[in-house]
């Protein structure tokens, strides 16, 4: 690396951690548009219809496409068509799914990571592609779609354990053997059911739901919830169990899932500064161990408080959403180079502990609903 690209990082490093130069706070709908526009650019970037992994900034270089997060970017794609009318989102969200398709395995699964990290499958990447299969049914009422879905919910439900977790097939790029945010597996699962009424997914997500409310603390930590470190988990994998407890609980009409998920709920908005700036890991005490953010898990809380209030109508939960959307919103860049243009790092500062000089594909997808979620609360009180 050459000495002035050396200077040009530690300077971006050191703006950002002072808090200079963010981006002035637009309509959500320009911001909107931005990360939608810059998911396209992911998935131009790929010779294939997935979207890529993420851009390293470092290298300036794009990852292969990632079919996990593919998966569930489909439903971002198709809600925006709603939205704004882009017919063009439609149109890849279907090629993604056909993708989907083509690269399933044979017993059901979906592989671990990106396209050529590993020829095996994984329980989250599977539970996650079952969003787009699923949403892809329900928008072209192509069989072929519930066919897949199903297929992988069978092979969920083969390889879970009798109490209801899963502890094979875990993610090659994890540490931990048990991953107790495949709550958001399970309510793939659920997902499956809405579409098919197969019994068996419904009691699989609920079996592994009740595995994980045995597990959490009373103060609403979860233990068994992080990719690297289970003493101080990432807000991403927070809010990925969290969301399972939520939508499952909905779905089941369980008030104790939905009791686990406002635990979360409350203790993440007790630890949100006035700016939005929300740290990126905590401790079992609730106690941040950070002191940079992790802007995917910023807008998966968004979502969830978003969530949250529809389903119990606290409007505590509505008002966080807009306070931690504008901090994410004053780090997308709206001006620059493409690669960056509107997409979302995995953290910020850049150089923060959750993918780190990187601009993942799923903090824009995340970002792109929290954004959509914010409107429709704003239309819809």
């Amino acid at each position: 690396m050459s000495f002035v690209n050396v200077v040009a990082q530690k300077l971006r490093v050191f703006r950002e951690s002072a808090g200079l130069g963010g981006t002035e706070l637009l309509d959500n709908q320009v911001h909107l548009e931005a990360a939608i526009q810059w998911l396209k650019h992911a998935q131009d970037m790929t010779p294939d219809d997935g979207v890529s992994q993420t851009y390293l900034v470092r290298s300036h270089r794009w990852a292969p496409s990632y079919p996990e997060t593919t998966g569930y970017i489909i439903p971002t794609f198709y809600d925006y068509w709603k939205l704004s009318g882009d017919s063009d989102c439609r149109d890849r969200a279907r090629r993604m799914t056909d993708w989907e398709c083509d690269i399933q395995l044979p017993d059901g699964g979906v592989l671990a990571g990106a396209l050529g990290d590993s020829d095996q499958p994984t329980i989250f990447n599977t539970g996650q592609v079952l969003f787009g299969w699923v949403r892809a049914f329900q928008e072209e009422g192509n069989e072929c779609y519930r066919e897949a879905a199903a297929k992988a919910a069978n092979w969920l439900c083969d390889v879970q354990d009798d109490d209801g977790c899963w502890r094979r097939f875990g993610s090659p790029l994890t540490t931990r053997n048990i991953n107790l945010y495949n709550t958001r597996s399970a309510w793939g699962l659920a997902e499956v059911h809405r579409i098919t009424e197969e019994k068996r997914f419904f009691d699989a997500a609920v079996q592994n739901l009740e595995w994980a409310l045995a597990q959490q603390q009373d103060n609403g930590w979860f233990p068994h919830n992080c990719l690297q470190d289970d003493t101080q988990p990432f807000v991403h994998t927070i809010a990925y169990a969290m969301r399972g407890f939520l939508e499952i609980g909905d779905y089941a009409k369980r008030e104790d899932l939905l009791a686990a998920a406002v635990k979360v709920g409350d203790a993440v908005l007790q630890a949100l500064p006035e700016n939005g700036a929300l740290p990126g890991r905590f401790d079992a005490k609730w106690q941040p161990t950070v002191r940079w953010s992790c802007l995917t898990g910023n807008a998966q809380i968004a979502i969830n408080w978003g969530r949250l209030y529809q389903i119990t109508g606290e409007s505590r939960f509505r008002d966080a959403v807009p306070r931690i959307n504008r901090f994410t919103k004053s780090t997308q860049k709206l001006k620059g180079i493409q690669n960056e243009l509107g997409g979302i790092k995995g953290s910020h500062p850049i150089n923060g502990g959750y993918h780190p000089w990187q601009y993942p594909n799923w903090a824009a997808k995340f970002f792109a609903d929290a954004l959509m979620i914010e409107m429709a609360l704003e239309d819809k009180p």
